[in-house]
């Protein structure tokens, strides 16, 4: 008998078994119609014994609030179109696929792929794409925008299947979040949080947070968590998702002197525009520093958003100029309006997702069970590594409910904080166990509205996809990463590994 044969039949069986279960979802649109429903009936239900959760911080218990209550039904219709347009992601992610979307059209990236990397190593793709989402957390959210379909570009112009560079870079750049070799957002949004957390915990030593202080943990992540997802896109998931056929023609097409030149000619104008960006942020005294003067955080990182906008268009515009795809004033607002169009069924589906999460931070359900399971593992007098791992279980389950990773640690740190450094345990290191369940399920929570902009790109390659069966592919690489991250944790932990520069696993 041929075992890796049968290893391998095996594996196809398990990933068909979860593709079938994830085809039973229904379509995103009726999905949240249905779980609006049930938090209508569930939140009324439990308003209505008078639960309430003692949140660290607040004076009196919040009460769970009743959906279908005359409080619950006039703050729904009041705040109907608040919600809608109010939706954090919405606005960032209209902005950012405006202009990729132009830049795509103008034939900037597709052409600048090709010439990088259409004669790249095939081997290589799958490590690299990999290594680039798993230090996606220094763009913030916008990351999981922008590199997933660039991804999709290198694997086709590779003559490869562009879902699995899609799908592949997507899932390492959220299970993957919390990790990375550079400083980020990230790391200054988690301290901030967790300075508010020290004050309130029975320390007896003088302890000192900063935004690195998870930096040699997060950077080991950065390091080998691509390794698992390189070798997961290249052996697991590509193979699985059949031959791919191109319809528009050769990947690897020839691209003309005009095409060549307008690549160069924005890759020069990116430079030129990095320089000064950069450069403005660096100078001492500089508008984009903090107020203290500090790097991190800064203005200049509150505006990565729109500084990525801007390099998009001013590379979109000097190729489409140079190659001659952007002949006349007038083509610019008609590619962003085809764009435009392209989005409406996200547009769509965010009309009444957006309700949906809004009622759900109304209701405090979600408080509820964050805190609730955090005072659980509080008196179950865990210790140990095995009160860690409990700690970071905990955290991922509920990061498929609240998938803001300030909005969830903001809930969990008055909590863990006190409760582990009892134990003896550095605040550093309990943020860093964080990292973990922030990241793991990340790809795979019907709640992040990244995933239905995935679900759109993906549809552009195969039509058909449905959510269950997007899911499903993602959902490949939560148990491995996780594995891995907790690998690492372990290494630090029981070594007595610090985990940043000053900052170590106990006291």
């Amino acid at each position: 008998m041929d075992t890796a044969r049968t290893r391998q039949t095996r594996l196809d069986r398990v990933f068909a078994g979860i593709e079938r279960v994830g085809g039973k979802l229904p379509e995103p649109f009726f999905l949240f119609v249905y779980l609006l429903a049930a938090l209508a009936v569930i939140s009324t239900a439990v308003a209505a014994f008078g639960i309430t959760v003692d949140v660290p911080g607040k004076a009196e218990p919040v009460p769970v609030r009743a959906v279908l209550s005359s409080e619950g039904l006039v703050w729904f219709l009041t705040n109907f179109v608040d919600n809608f347009i109010g939706f954090p992601p919405l606005g960032t992610v209209l902005a950012m696929m405006l202009v990729v979307g132009f830049a795509e059209r103008t034939g900037f990236l597709s052409a600048a792929v090709t010439l990088v990397f259409g004669r790249a190593p095939r081997w290589l793709l799958p490590y690299a794409v990999a290594f680039v989402a798993c230090q996606a957390h220094v763009m913030s959210d916008p990351s999981l925008i922008v590199i997933p379909p660039l991804a999709a570009l290198m694997f086709k112009a590779a003559g490869r299947h562009p879902v699995a560079g899609l799908i592949g870079a997507f899932a390492c750049g959220a299970t993957g979040y919390g990790g990375g070799i550079l400083v980020g957002s990230l790391d200054g949004l988690l301290v901030g949080i967790t300075e508010k957390a020290v004050q309130i915990a029975p320390l007896g030593v003088e302890v000192h947070t900063h935004i690195a202080m998870n930096y040699f943990f997060a950077a080991t992540a950065g390091l080998l968590l691509p390794l698992v997802g390189g070798f997961l896109i290249d052996r697991v998931l590509e193979p699985r998702l059949g031959p791919w056929s191109d319809p528009d023609g050769e990947p690897t097409a020839e691209l003309t002197a005009r095409q060549r030149k307008g690549v160069r000619r924005a890759f020069a104008v990116l430079v030129g525009y990095a320089v000064v960006a950069f450069g403005a942020w660096l100078v001492p005294g500089s508008f984009l520093r903090g107020e203290a003067g500090e790097l991190v955080p800064s203005p200049f990182l509150d505006s990565i958003v729109p500084l990525i906008i801007i390099a998009f268009l001013l590379a979109g515009l000097a190729h489409g100029l140079t190659a001659g795809t952007v002949a006349e004033r007038a083509d610019v607002p008609r590619m962003m309006t085809e764009t435009v169009k392209d989005m409406a069924g996200y547009i769509v589906f965010i009309f009444v997702a957006a309700q949906f999460i809004a009622l759900f931070t109304w209701s405090n359900l979600g408080t509820l069970i964050a805190i609730g399971a955090a005072d659980g593992l509080r008196a179950a007098h865990l210790t140990g590594f095995p009160a860690i791992i409990v700690m970071v279980l905990l955290a991922t389950v509920a990061n498929l409910f609240i998938t803001s990773g300030s909005a969830l640690w903001s809930l969990l740190a008055p909590v863990m904080i006190p409760a582990f450094t009892i134990l003896g345990y550095d605040p550093a290191f309990i943020q860093a166990a964080y990292r973990i369940g922030d990241s793991t399920t990340q790809a795979v929570s019907p709640l992040n509205a990244y995933v239905y902009i995935l679900l759109s790109v993906n549809r552009k390659y195969q039509p058909e996809t449905q959510l269950g069966t997007l899911l499903a592919r993602l959902s490949v690489f939560v148990l491995p990463f996780f594995a891995m991250w907790l690998l690492i944790l372990a290494v630090f932990y029981f070594f007595d590994l610090p985990v940043g520069p000053g900052s170590g696993i106990r006291l």
